[in-house]
């Protein structure tokens, strides 16, 4: 816990030829940043954790190191560790040397916060390394977001303010949707429960494809204003009021802008899943409004 070499770092009460080892020193703040010695009732609520994310370079620290201190001061270890891989660029690591560094920055500018996450989430499996290329994140922002989920989002919107005056109609409670928005819960839960993100949002994208194809088959836009306009269009609310509470973790400001598009009071982070994500829980009534394209195409 100390090393006697270093010229700086804290020095041990008992002995000031010693200072602390970095290590010991750096993961106390895993619990002294939640109360521990300080505030008891905090950190009580926030401790153990369930998972404690780390890198794989990183392992010994973390998960031999960090147990042993944690034991031997009775506290109990994280319930789990969450280990992720690298992020390289075409199959090597990331190097100032080499100079194919990818600055987040630029990227966040381009394609946004929201934008750049559900990339970095949603295209490698967690725990394996990924390989980044300004190509496929472009490639998956059009598909997947764009194509997708802001493409539902604006039709949703579109049709609604174009036929139904702008208020949102009351889904089916036997819409052919609803198993499908069942089906994508429990899977969107158990992945994310797993911590496998990229395939709790391809759980999540299920449902958002099968509306777009809902839609697709149906063409509400060429109805006419009425009752099978009206089941049309209430049950694609319903599918995308689900999805932005499924997707919200990986997109929190996007999500929260399309539930209040939706006519939605209060914060999307506020629902749970499991019972805020039941079919039929949209209560029609709303105004549903358009706003910007969430999230306009980008050129390759």
């Amino acid at each position: 816990m100390s090393r006697k070499t270093l010229t700086w770092g804290i020095k041990l009460p008992w002995d000031d030829s010693h200072v602390a080892y970095v290590w010991f020193d750096a993961l106390a703040n895993y619990i002294t940043a939640h109360g521990y010695g300080t505030d008891e009732k905090q950190f009580a609520a926030n401790w153990p954790v369930d998972y404690h994310f780390i890198g794989k370079d990183i392992i010994r620290f973390h998960c031999v190191y960090w147990p042993a201190m944690l034991m031997s001061a009775g506290l109990e270890p994280p319930k789990g560790w969450a280990v992720g891989g690298w992020l390289l660029v075409g199959g090597e690591k990331m190097s100032k040397t080499t100079g194919n560094v990818v600055n987040p920055l630029d990227l966040i500018d381009e394609i946004g916060v929201d934008g750049f996450r559900y990339y970095v989430l949603a295209d490698t499996n967690y725990g394996n390394d990924g390989d980044f290329s300004y190509e496929g994140l472009l490639s998956r922002y059009n598909s997947d977001l764009a194509n997708n989920f802001g493409n539902l989002a604006a039709r949703v919107a579109t049709v609604v303010e174009k036929k139904c005056g702008g208020i949102g109609p009351v889904p089916s409670l036997t819409s052919s949707l609803a198993e499908i928005a069942t089906q994508s819960v429990a899977q969107t839960i158990a992945e994310w429960t797993n911590v496998q993100p990229s395939r709790a949002l391809d759980a999540t994208w299920s449902l958002i494809r099968a509306t777009n194809a809902y839609l697709e088959t149906n063409e509400p836009w060429k109805m006419e204003p009425g009752k099978d306009l009206d089941l049309v269009m209430g049950d694609a609310l319903e599918a995308l009021r689900i999805v932005t509470i499924l997707a919200s973790p990986a997109m929190p400001k996007t999500c929260q802008d399309v539930w209040q598009r939706l006519g939605m009071s209060g914060q999307v982070s506020d629902q749970r899943v499991g019972t805020d994500t039941q079919w039929g829980r949209y209560p029609g009534g709303t105004t549903v409004t358009k706003g910007e394209p969430l999230f306009p195409r980008k050129k390759i």
